[in-house]
């Protein structure tokens, strides 16, 4: 991997991969995922040009809120400070403390481990789970064969297994596997990824990951219907071409971004999602597409328009982290906490209903 220097949340490494003769950056990142071939090392060095300041300036902010104290509470002002970012060294810790994960661990100790050592999974739950380990982010060098000691493979197998005990009415579901990676990349500790695992699954996002994922049904009509109200036009062009929202957002949902965005625009997402929930999710999905409404409207075929929703994730406006966040917050509009239940509720309604009618 390189000499890996960490300067804010950043770091500047260096190899003989091929990239731009002039870029510092290795061809893997502070994460441990590997650039892909067409990264595009002068964009990204642009912008954390930029970033490291913002970087610098958020850390200082950070540790005068946190002093010596132990916790933050929730406040007007914690808020401001979660949705500009919270630095890695405490994202860990907030995450537990924000979600109310770190509660739940505080007051059941032994419990992940008595999980962890539990009866053996159904026959069906091991073999997802063995399939599935292996397709976690083959990207990134911590959940490779030969990872050694820093490897997360064991630890992702531990916590995936802990949760189908924990939870045997969801059990393993196509899509926690990217989570729990993700929890374990960030806190490096198996009880806290699976706290903030069961946090997320029994109540921030407590349809998500059923057997028939009705909350991820449910939040694809939500998107829909707020898209015909602030971009109307884009909501009359899914139409025309009968796309369903729900073949174009749901594997954003279903992966909370971890699969879809870039990494560190993924972990800005989570620091509001685990404070503020899953109205988030629905603000950078309509960010996602006011950004891009005159691509979405210049494709003009079926597969254009489902291969445009998967290259807005992925363009220079998602790069940039800061400012994606700060629009996403902003071109969103109001988001009301009421009428968002209101109109989650109505599109659920729907669902079950949708559902009921095919079972009869």
């Amino acid at each position: 991997m390189g000499d890996r220097r960490v300067a804010g949340e950043a770091v500047t490494t260096h190899s003989t991969s091929a990239r731009t003769s002039n870029s510092r950056l290795s061809d893997i990142d502070e994460y441990g995922f590997q650039r892909p071939p067409d990264f595009d090392y002068d964009t990204y060095e642009e912008f954390m040009s930029r970033y490291l300041s913002v970087l610098s300036r958020r850390a200082r902010k950070w540790a005068h809120l946190l002093g010596a104290r132990e916790t933050v509470g929730r406040s007007i002002k914690v808020k401001r400070y979660v949705r500009k970012g919270i630095p890695m060294k405490h994202r860990g810790k907030m995450w537990l403390e924000v979600s109310g994960a770190g509660s739940r661990l505080a007051n059941r100790p032994g419990y992940y481990r008595s999980l962890v050592s539990g009866p053996p999974l159904s026959e069906e739950q091991q073999e997802s789970i063995r399939v599935d380990l292996p397709r976690t982010f083959p990207d990134n060098i911590y959940f490779r064969d030969g990872a050694g000691k820093e490897g997360k493979i064991v630890s992702l197998g531990n916590v995936l297994s802990a949760f189908c005990r924990h939870n045997p009415g969801i059990g393993y579901c196509q899509g926690l596997n990217y989570i729990a990676g993700l929890l374990l990349l960030v806190t490096q500790e198996e009880e806290s990824a699976f706290w903030l695992l069961a946090t997320l699954t029994d109540h921030i996002l407590p349809d998500y990951y059923t057997p028939g994922m009705e909350g991820v049904q449910t939040d694809a009509r939500v998107i829909e219907a707020l898209v015909k109200e602030r971009a109307p036009l884009v909501w009359r062009h899914i139409v025309h071409y009968n796309l369903t929202w729900e073949l174009l957002v749901t594997k954003w949902f279903v992966c909370l971004y971890a699969e879809v965005l870039p990494i560190e625009t993924v972990l800005r997402i989570w620091d509001c999602l685990f404070y503020e929930g899953n109205k988030v999710l629905m603000r950078v999905a309509i960010a996602l597409v006011l950004n891009n409404e005159a691509k979405i409207l210049a494709s003009q075929e079926f597969v254009d328009i489902v291969e445009c929703f998967k290259a807005v994730t992925q363009d220079a406006n998602a790069v940039d982290c800061h400012t994606f966040m700060e629009t996403a917050f902003k071109i969103s509009g109001s988001f009301p906490r009421t009428r968002l239940a209101k109109l989650r509720q109505e599109c659920m309604d729907q669902v079950v209903a949708e559902r009921n009618a095919r079972k009869k």
